[in-house]
């Protein structure tokens, strides 16, 4: 599947700022599962853009401006051929060493009903693949997708305990309680193409699942399926703040407007 998309990330600030240095994780790269035709990012300061692939295998520009006017406009945009993969992403290339996924962070940590599921599921099977189904099964079964009911800085603990979150929320609690059964799970954030969809308020995010045997796999709960051709990938990390596909700060006053839209459309091969 031919995907081209179009991610747009708007900053408005009521007081110009002194400076501001922006992290992007915004390049998506080749795999068995996606084929990157051609990618642009259009931002202040990308030609100079200090850049590098970091420890997780992502792509990182780092930009900054000097006396930022009042609006911070970030594209990213271009083509991706797509594979339908049965959701095995592989191996890392660079290989990253997989049980550092193991290490548990705040928004990942696990809870007594986590630990609980988890369990359940460990008397079920002694079969890895069939738990992480099983795990992203029942999380889908257990959460319900519901906008506007969590934010960023939301816990799986606590998301799973309200019962309610969104896609980040889904791949916290699997990647919790994954790492409870000793499996490393990761963070992933990309793009997912909707038929009767276009345009989104934000990126996709789902979770990853090591297995020696076949490499990490991709978990989607809040669909509860793995990653098809529709998806596309861009970063990882050990949550959503390691993967997000943008983070930064800027000194100076004033309240600030996010905006995100991000348009994914098939086109004809």
């Amino acid at each position: 599947m031919l995907l081209t998309i179009s991610h747009t990330t708007r900053y408005r600030y009521t007081e110009p700022g002194s400076h501001a240095v922006q992290k992007l994780r915004l390049t998506p790269h080749d795999s068995n599962a996606q084929s990157v035709r051609s990618w642009t990012i259009d931002a202040p300061g990308i030609e100079t853009a200090a850049t590098h692939i970091n420890g997780f295998g992502n792509r990182v520009h780092l930009i900054s401006q000097s006396e930022p006017e009042g609006e911070l406009v970030i594209t990213a945009s271009g083509e991706v051929e797509t594979h339908d993969t049965g959701g095995v992403y592989g191996p890392d290339q660079p290989q990253t060493n997989p049980r550092v996924f193991l290490n548990a962070t705040p928004l990942t940590a696990d809870s007594e009903p986590i630990n609980e599921m988890a369990e359940q599921i460990r008397a079920s099977s002694a079969n890895p693949l069939d738990q992480l189904h099983m795990l992203m099964n029942r999380i889908s079964e257990l959460v319900t997708y519901e906008p506007w009911t969590t934010h960023s800085n939301t816990t799986a603990a606590e998301a799973f305990e309200a019962g309610q979150g969104v896609c980040q929320d889904h791949a916290h609690i699997l990647i919790a309680a994954a790492r409870r059964l000793d499996i490393p799970a990761r963070y992933v954030t990309g793009y997912l193409h909707v038929e009767e969809e276009n345009t989104y308020v934000a990126h996709h995010a789902w979770s990853e699942a090591f297995l020696p045997e076949l490499g990490w796999i991709g978990l989607d709960p809040a669909n509860g399926v793995c990653p098809t051709e529709h998806y596309v990938r861009l970063s990882c990390g050990l949550n959503a703040i390691g993967a997000s596909p943008i983070t930064g700060v800027r000194k100076g006053s004033g309240i600030e407007n996010l905006t995100v839209d991000v348009v994914v459309k098939q086109q004809q091969q």
